[in-house]
């Protein structure tokens, strides 16, 4: 059996396993913590889990580490996760054990943040990598657990979309290197900055009349096929027919979407890809009289011309690249023309049945 014993006015643990002696500090003046303790180890020994001095030792700066090398592993971004840890988990957290971390800290950090006038979805996202420190930390057998540590509710559920007539007023303003590009959204409801900007010419088949993602290179990490419609026929044929003459002039570009850049003193002018053009929307925005709107309303804006036009939902789903019919509801958003459109259906069927 195992016991408890003090050294100096620390409380140290003895058990056994394999029949050979172990012996662990408790790293607490209180002998209650250390009995709480040898239970957890003789539980753990009786139930097979591997036991050794340093789980529970963890400290926050390793876990962060072991994050970001996870992130770095799988080939994900970091910048952002670097900047949030940095900013506000590690002010708080730093060099503590990761057994320290209560629920009530948890609590109180969410307090803190509030009054610093972070938003929930803010905050959110901070105790979500505050979390998966823990669970990764588990994996790795360096703890045995994690508080309970609780989200905040989210109202930033966005409901913004564009009637036909807004977009097109829109459209008319913007500059004309960027005109494709909302319209390819608009029609494909594909993701801007990750999908539609970075296309390339070796995704584009014309003749056969498909668009296609690699896998990998999407949100969820499947690839996607999109059947080109009318309109998308248009305005690449219009592309390609830029990009050929581009290249008679030996200019190659491997992008779809690019504008053209004055380049060196001469001023002669290069193709560039795309990558931003937030301030020509705002303003774009603004002149058409829907101020306020997001590049990302063309993606909900999609999804409900899509379930309109008649398209079954799984395959609105599968061209949108939503996996989640929950998501995919709340992008489906009704205007107050649906509305009307409700009512007069129901007002001739009423008629029609009396």
């Amino acid at each position: 059996m195992g016991c408890t014993y003090k050294r100096g006015t620390t409380w140290w643990i003895k058990y056994f396993r394999n029949g050979r002696a172990n012996f662990e500090s408790s790293n607490s003046n209180r002998k209650e913590d250390a009995t709480t303790l040898l239970k957890l180890k003789e539980g753990d020994v009786a139930r097979g889990v591997p036991v050794t001095a340093k789980i529970g030792q963890l400290r926050f700066d390793k876990a962060r580490d072991d994050l970001l090398n996870y992130q770095r592993a799988n080939r994900r971004p970091t910048k952002k996760l670097e900047a949030r840890i940095a900013n506000h988990l590690t002010p708080v957290f730093g060099g503590r054990r990761m057994t320290s971390i209560t629920p009530l800290d948890a609590r109180a950090y969410v307090v803190s943040r509030q009054t610093a006038g972070a938003s929930n979805a803010t905050i959110n996202r901070e105790l979500t990598i505050l979390k998966r420190m823990f669970s990764l930390a588990i994996k790795a057998g360096l703890l045995y657990h994690k508080p309970y540590i609780e989200l905040l509710r989210e109202n930033n559920a966005r409901s913004g979309f564009f009637e036909a007539a807004q977009f097109e007023s829109m459209r008319r303003v913007l500059p004309e290197a960027i005109r494709p590009v909302v319209m390819f959204a608009y029609v494909t409801g594909w993701r801007i900055t990750s999908e539609v900007l970075p296309l390339q010419w070796r995704q584009v088949d014309l003749q056969a009349g498909t668009v296609r993602l690699d896998p990998g290179s999407t949100k969820n990490g499947e690839g996607r096929v999109f059947h080109i419609t009318d309109e998308l026929r248009t305005l690449l044929e219009e592309r390609q027919r830029l990009a050929d003459e581009l290249k008679q002039k030996g200019v190659i570009t491997p992008w779809v979407f690019f504008r053209m850049v004055a380049k060196g003193r001469r001023g002669l002018k290069s193709p560039k890809r795309i990558t931003a053009f937030g301030k020509a929307w705002k303003t774009a925005c603004r002149k058409a009289g829907c101020p306020g709107r997001i590049p990302h309303d063309l993606r909900r804006t999609a999804v409900r011309n899509m379930v309109r036009a008649g398209i079954p939902e799984r395959v609105a789903m599968q061209l949108t690249g939503h996996k989640t019919r929950s998501v995919f509801e709340r992008y489906n958003i009704v205007s107050e023309s649906d509305l009307t459109d409700a009512a007069q259906r129901l007002s001739k069927h009423l008629s029609i049945g009396q």
